[in-house]
């Protein structure tokens, strides 16, 4: 989904990117497409063990740049594609390839401490992760 940003940069600064639709939300970097790229991982952060599971609304452009505290004198819209898939708590099956001795052996882990081979391989990533 496409939401409003707000870039600005003060001297001796990085480029700033602050998102409206989510208060407190904001990154930086170096360049503008520095400051975007790290966008995503600002909103992931953001909501990290919170207990939401829909995007917020979109705000119009227009509406945002009559707010007085958004600092927008000197500073520019964009739009920044925000990926919210990570919010969505729905099971996905999917399809996997992997040789028949590692999945015994996962199998096996898996039953030694009590878990489905699924909840083993999601806890497994997410030690990883």
């Amino acid at each position: 989904m496409k939401y409003p940003v707000l870039i600005h940069k003060d001297t001796d600064s990085e480029f700033g990117v602050t998102l409206p639709d989510i208060p407190g939300c904001f990154t930086a970097g170096k360049t503008i497409n520095e400051a975007l790229k790290n966008l995503q991982e600002a909103v992931v952060c953001y909501y990290d063990g919170e207990n939401i599971n829909v995007p917020p609304e979109v705000s119009k452009i227009e509406d945002l740049v009559k707010r007085k505290d958004l600092h927008v004198k000197d500073g520019f819209w964009l739009l920044a594609d925000i990926d919210f898939s990570f919010l969505s708590k729905k099971t996905v099956r999917i399809k996997i390839t992997i040789p028949e001795y590692k999945l015994a052996m996962i199998d096996r882990a898996a039953e030694k401490r009590g878990l489905t081979r699924s909840a083993f391989l999601i806890n497994a990533t997410e030690e990883i992760l």
